[in-house]
């Protein structure tokens, strides 16, 4: 006879609801652990979409995502020369805010030069750009469709083509136009404030300004040496892939990374604490049986296991209801939420400890109870 599935069937509405609880709970640990990596996941879309091997920038800067950066435009050929080098681009990010039909849209803007380096993969609909001016190829998370009118700064473009998965670190929906186009969008000054600089005797400054310059290396080449090559003799700073990665994963979401981690902490201690609770509280519901058990000569292991098990059960279905909840919900959410099968299973031992955890509070309760009560009145 198993008396924890005798005593579960017994008190099933009781046990069936405190499983929902822990599964609610549960679900939230598990969206901190998706939302993390979600978070991960975007930083490293934009460094991982152009497959560059180099990232050029600014010198004494970690730009372009970490830290501001600003090149010249000619830097682009300056970079191409160099040996090791198979192709180069430049490319631009900026933040816009701009209005939509369905009401105020904030966009990460990025623009580069066609057929090189930085400009959109993945499209799911449309074409890519192919005219110098005023196209846009936009992430499906904009609402944006092919066709329709998109409005930057004082110029209106034409979405021509859609993709899938392109969001800034901060979640903003990517939309890629020229070099051209973003230079004018990021640099040239409003036609009052132009004015008023030639008045003060300023001049016209050059937009010609990128911030970064992307680039490829042959696979004979060692990436390493290539990049000293640059910061030698063209005095930038220069990023491998790696190295960028690291910057996003690191130095740009590390502040959210740790609120995370420190959020997901304090749910795993409230869950052992609720689960402690739980089964203090099924234990001294069951004082009179458990004496019973006692009375009539059951071992020790024999009232440790229908604790133990009766917490094993409650973490297990826990977590199998607040996995399958995230995994029906996760589309939802505002940001991305990455289920990731090591977090998943490195979550399932955790609760298994947990519930080990909290239940010898039950089993400490239940060793003391005297035999006697089983005949008291």
């Amino acid at each position: 006879m198993n008396l924890a599935a005798r005593d579960i069937r017994h008190n099933l509405g009781r046990f069936l609801m405190t499983c929902l609880g822990l599964g609610l709970l549960l679900a939230i640990v598990l969206s901190m652990l998706g939302i993390y990596r979600g978070l991960i996941a975007e930083a490293l879309t934009l460094a991982r979409s152009p497959a560059v091997d180099l990232w050029v920038v600014e010198t004494n800067t970690r730009g372009p995502f970490a830290e501001a950066s600003r090149l010249p435009g000619d830097t682009r050929e300056a970079v191409a020369r160099v040996a090791g080098v198979t192709v180069a681009g430049a490319v631009t990010f900026q933040s816009v805010e701009t209005e939509t039909a369905a009401g105020k849209l904030r966009v990460y803007v990025i623009g580069s030069e066609p057929g090189r380096p930085g400009g959109p993969a993945n499209l799911i609909d449309g074409r890519p750009i192919v005219q110098s001016r005023y196209e846009a190829v936009v992430d499906r998370s904009t609402g944006l469709t092919v066709g329709e009118r998109l409005k930057l700064g004082r110029r209106t473009f034409t979405v021509v083509g859609v993709t899938a998965g392109q969001v800034s670190s901060g979640g903003d929906p990517v939309v890629f136009i020229t070099l051209r186009d973003s230079q004018k969008l990021q640099f040239e000054l409003a036609p009052p404030a132009a004015r008023r600089e030639l008045a003060r005797g300023g001049g016209e400054a050059s937009s010609d300004i990128v911030n970064a310059i992307v680039a490829r290396v042959s696979p004979d080449v060692p990436v390493a040496s290539v990049a000293d090559g640059v910061r030698r003799w063209k005095h930038l700073a220069v990023l491998t892939q790696e190295e960028q990665e690291t910057v996003l994963s690191r130095s740009v979401i590390e502040r959210a990374r740790r609120q995370i981690g420190l959020f997901t902490t304090l749910l795993l201690i409230v869950s052992t604490v609720i689960i402690a609770l739980i089964i203090h509280t099924l234990t001294i519901d069951k004082t009179r049986e458990i004496a019973t058990l006692k009375l009539i000569g059951a071992p020790d292991r024999t009232i440790v296991g229908l604790i133990l098990q009766q917490a094993l059960a409650m973490g297990a279905i826990g977590f199998a209801a607040g996995l399958g909840l995230l995994l029906a919900l996760k589309d939802s959410f505002p940001r991305r939420v990455v289920v990731d099968p090591p977090d998943v299973m490195a979550l399932a031992t955790v609760v298994v400890v947990i519930c080990l955890v909290a239940s010898t509070l039950g089993v400490r309760l239940a060793l003391k109870v005297d035999p006697a009560t089983a005949l008291a009145g």
